[in-house]
């Protein structure tokens, strides 16, 4: 892909220079009935056993017939219960603070349910041999152009926004996801502040290097990356948590626009607690974004794909927004498909 359309592929900057205080984090459950009944769904479904042959024809389909060798990608089978490839996440991505950072944010909470709704049927429309769920994708920690008081150039979300998410997903059965952005602190660090709700059953994680400012940038000055080691960080992390509590495989989305944003990728290590989707991020036109697709997804597999889709940014300039019948004859299949 030439150097001048990645260009054309870009992900504006999108940055909250606002001030907030962590809420108090949401209780556990303190009702006796309601604890040993979650306690026996997270037991039943870590006893289940995997059917590998099952798994493995799932595969297949995903990966589209590739006959590269590439996909499926090779990977340890997960643990029992897993989440991928058996069902399709279409998420809402955004933060409660902003309506420019997406979908989530934007819409008021049933205008968003709704419209959320209407595109899990579109896609469990256009293919119906993958069960379709829904998911709200919350960015957690967004980077920031001010250095802030801890000199990070990032700003934590208070808890009880992410309690608000949390409570907007179960009248709908929806994922939810916590997305970083790391300014100059860690991926280990970042997570590791989340763990109380990383070890909900239903709450998953996703991280964006483009605002991995390593050589002390300031974010939005110029995309930033994260290793293999940094993404390994955050599986560890998540590993453990499923391990601590008996949990079914947390689901990781990695965020990837350009070459550089993510480095060695050979070396990202794939674990049966955790599913790893390399999602397609950036707007641009159709054939850039395929162009970009193939060359950073499809060339280099880690284990499951997603794809990004901007309602603004994907349809204007005489482009139009991938449709879920388009985005099915992709090698592999996105998996997970998020709107902004």
């Amino acid at each position: 892909m030439k150097k001048s359309a990645i260009a054309l592929i870009v992900l504006p900057l999108l940055l909250l220079n606002i001030s907030c205080e962590k809420g108090k984090a949401a209780d556990a459950v303190t009702d006796t009935e309601k604890s040993d009944s979650v306690k026996k769904v997270i037991e039943e479904k870590t006893t289940l056993t995997l059917d590998t042959v099952d798994y493995n024809k799932k595969m297949v389909a995903l990966s589209n017939n590739d006959t590269t060798g590439r996909w499926p990608a090779k990977a340890p089978y997960p643990l029992a219960g897993a989440l991928l490839p058996y069902n399709r996440i279409i998420a809402y991505y955004g933060n409660l603070y902003s309506t420019r950072m997406g979908i989530l944010g934007e819409l008021p909470q049933k205008e968003m349910i709704t419209k959320l709704q209407g595109e899990v049927a579109k896609w469990q429309a256009a293919d119906s041999t993958v069960k379709t769920i829904p998911a709200l994708h919350y960015i957690a920690v967004t980077a920031q152009g001010a250095p802030g008081k801890n000199n990070m150039h990032r700003l934590r979300m208070p808890f009880k926004q992410i309690d608000t998410v949390i409570s907007w997903a179960k009248p709908i059965n929806a994922l939810v996801f916590l997305d970083i952005q790391v300014g100059h602190s860690t991926v280990k660090a970042e997570v590791a502040e989340l763990e109380r709700y990383l070890s909900m059953p239903n709450v998953h994680l996703g991280i964006d290097p483009e605002f991995s400012m390593k050589g002390g940038e300031r974010p939005g000055s110029k995309i930033g990356h994260f290793t293999a080691a940094d993404i390994n960080d955050a599986i560890t992390i998540l590993a453990d948590i499923v391990r601590k509590n008996k949990l079914t495989p947390k689901v990781l989305v990695v965020h990837r626009f350009t070459q550089g944003m993510v480095k060695n990728y050979k070396e990202i290590k794939t674990v049966p607690e955790v599913q790893i989707v390399m999602d397609m991020d950036g707007f641009g036109s159709k054939v850039l974004k395929k162009d970009t697709y193939k060359a950073y997804i499809f060339r280099e597999p880690v284990q499951f794909s997603g794809f990004k889709l901007f309602y603004k940014n994907d349809n204007k300039n005489d482009w139009k927004m991938y449709s879920p019948e388009e985005l099915m004859k992709f090698t592999p299949k996105p998996i997970y498909i998020q709107y902004q």
